[in-house]
């Protein structure tokens, strides 16, 4: 899967950004959710780290690519 995506024109420097995106999106949703009324702060809290969780999976799939590219 990872030589056909990299076969499509993906890039490991995109998937790099995206991890580092889905830290900035997460924090983001967490503020967001922190300020609207009637949300928790364990709603919030889950928010932020459903979103957070992305950033492992994005790093993986740029280091895969790397590797990929580097052949």
């Amino acid at each position: 899967m990872i030589e056909k995506l990299s076969e499509l024109g993906f890039k490991s420097e995109w998937a790099y950004l995206g991890g580092f995106g889905s830290i900035a999106v997460s924090l983001i949703t967490w503020f967001v959710s922190r300020r609207k009324k009637g949300d928790s702060k364990a709603q919030s809290d889950r928010w932020g780290i459903f979103i957070g969780h992305w950033a492992p999976t994005f790093m993986a799939l740029g280091i895969a690519l790397k590797l990929e590219e580097d052949k």
